[in-house]
């Protein structure tokens, strides 16, 4: 394996279960793909990843498995199943011969537990960030509670909490470290890197009393598609919603697809799976509000590529994403009840274009403001990384 950077640079092995060309992840996928996008100049990446996307059983079409090859500036290495067993894993690691390891999930038995047993027991003698990616959050620990906490428990019983250090994206996921691994566990503040937003694109002709919805998330609980839907059987405007969804929870997603045939007949809904995330911005761009009652974000890269295509969002009150009306780039909401949500929604309905071009103005505004601390973030990658 040739490696024509210079010996000086840090040499960062990301491992996550999901990469590009993947997307069916999500935030996940975004969040690796925006760590090397602004940082490959700087630093040695090597990304290793899986041969297919979440939930696939055939891998990617034009990806060549078991072997490093370049993206842009940074190497993928796509493990097959094969590649996956600890030996294998322990020796492609071994080639790489990393100054710091990336772990990005918290329960994957390939991605995070076999590389810390490894660092563990000494096979693997890189500095290691962990980023739990919001699986910390009580909501996440609601889905197989006994499974997750059974690992947290393993973790700190053989003491590799006192070895790590934990990447928290904001305040509330340092918090869900330390509960769960103590206070003195070594925690580095750095938010998830955005995208690069581009021009501004003005929202399709509004007419008051009607309002075109976009919704990008995996068909999860977690999500809150079905609060969504009620929230809607409660809006007299007619609302047009289009649903993106990413596989994931089969029984939830039919619950939400018959659900949405319950509506009122001024109420449309289009369900849109598994859309390649380069197409997801014309759906953005399509509707005038995006929607996203989430019950937990760490980051919430749909909500950011929302308002990077100049659109408001309106959102939980459960994301990093707060004081958006006060920039006039959305609401962010509670959900403990459906009148917060069903009242704005016909409020956004009576307005008319230009109201609304106002909105959409200060939504693609306030990504253009998050963009400019990147710089920051960067610097603040590159101290965990040299």
């Amino acid at each position: 394996m040739k490696s024509p950077a210079s010996p000086a640079r840090p040499r960062v092995l990301v491992m996550a279960d999901w990469y590009l060309p993947g997307f069916r992840a999500g935030g996940p996928i975004r969040s690796v793909a925006h760590f090397a996008e602004h940082l490959e100049a700087l630093l040695d990446i090597y990304v290793l990843t899986t041969d297919r996307d979440y939930g696939c059983i055939t891998p990617y079409e034009g990806v060549v498995a078991d072997q490093w090859q370049w993206r842009s500036r940074h190497r993928v290495f796509y493990a097959s199943p094969g590649s996956l067993r600890w030996h294998r894993l322990l020796s492609i690691i071994r080639a790489v011969k990393p100054d710091h390891l990336y772990l990005n999930s918290m329960f994957s038995r390939h991605m995070v537990i076999y590389p810390l047993l490894m660092h563990r027991w000494g096979l693997v003698p890189a500095s290691v960030l962990l980023a739990p990616r919001g699986m910390l959050m009580a909501s996440a620990l609601a889905i197989k509670p006994l499974r997750k906490r059974a690992f947290l428990w393993l973790l700190r019983s053989i003491g590799i909490s006192q070895r790590i250090r934990f990447q928290a994206t904001n305040e509330n996921e340092a918090a869900d470290v330390r509960r769960f691994f103590g206070p003195a566990t070594c925690i580095c503040r750095i938010e998830n890197l955005p995208g690069l937003p581009g021009a501004f694109y003005p929202p399709p002709d509004k007419q008051p009393g009607s309002l075109k919805l976009s919704f990008v998330g995996r068909s999860h609980p977690i999500k809150n598609l079905d609060f969504l839907l009620q929230v809607l059987s409660e809006v007299k405007a007619s609302i047009e919603l289009t649903a993106v969804l990413m596989a994931e929870d089969e029984d939830y997603e039919a619950t939400c697809r018959a659900k949405a045939l319950t509506l009122a007949p001024h109420h449309q809904v289009h369900f849109k799976r598994d859309i390649p995330h380069e197409e997801i911005s014309e759906i953005l761009r399509a509707s005038h509000i995006f929607v996203l009652p989430t019950k937990g974000e760490n980051f919430g890269h749909s909500i950011f590529e929302a308002l990077a295509a100049g659109r408001p969002v309106m959102i939980s009150d459960q994301t990093p994403w707060r004081g958006l009306q006060s920039a006039k780039a959305g609401w962010d909401l509670p959900i403990d009840s459906h009148h917060p949500f069903r009242d704005e929604l016909q409020a956004a309905a009576a307005m008319d274009h230009p109201t609304l071009l106002g909105w959409c103005q200060g939504a693609w505004h306030l990504a253009q403001e998050s963009m400019q601390g990147s710089a920051q973030m960067v610097s603040k990658y590159l101290e965990q990384f040299t």
